[in-house]
């Protein structure tokens, strides 16, 4: 899956999202059903009010993510949510320095606002990561060029 983008899958299925530099990515998973979604992040806010991809971003991502899985049965109080990236990609001169750290920052706003809690999380540095959610377990790993593989 790419940037700014949101998927659902379920039973033994899995899903992988790419490039987590400083977009950042968020795993929800119900353990009892083996259902959950990955969301890809690119930047904090959602400032563009008739913006048709809110999966782009943090506030409208995780808002519109928990709202496609509540049919299905995902409950909130089962979730268990997990966040990687939020990477220092650019230099703080430039005029997207520091956007890892405030999609970060506005992920866990916007989590703790729909009433879901971290689980576990993988953020910061200064390289990218590769993020696979594992429906039959709840897996989810982390890979990055020249680090050992993540288990969240």
């Amino acid at each position: 899956m790419g940037i700014g983008d949101m998927k659902i899958a379920s039973g033994s299925d899995r899903i992988i999202t790419f490039a987590l530099g400083s977009c950042v990515g968020v795993t929800f998973y119900d353990p009892i059903l083996r259902i959950g979604a990955l969301l890809h992040v690119l930047l904090p806010e959602n400032t563009e009010e008739l913006n048709s991809v809110p999966f782009r971003f943090a506030d409208t991502g995780v808002r519109e993510t928990v709202r496609k899985l509540a049919p299905m049965g995902f409950a909130r109080e089962r979730a268990v949510v997990k966040i990687a990236g939020g990477a220092r990609m650019f230099d703080d001169f430039t005029q997207f320095g520091g956007i890892g750290e405030r999609n970060v920052a506005s992920i866990r706003r916007a989590l703790s606002a729909a009433g879901l809690r971290i689980a576990a999380e993988d953020v910061g540095g200064k390289y990218a990561r590769t993020m696979t959610l594992f429906l039959a377990n709840g897996d989810v790993t982390i890979r990055s060029a020249g680090f050992p593989v993540k288990h969240l």
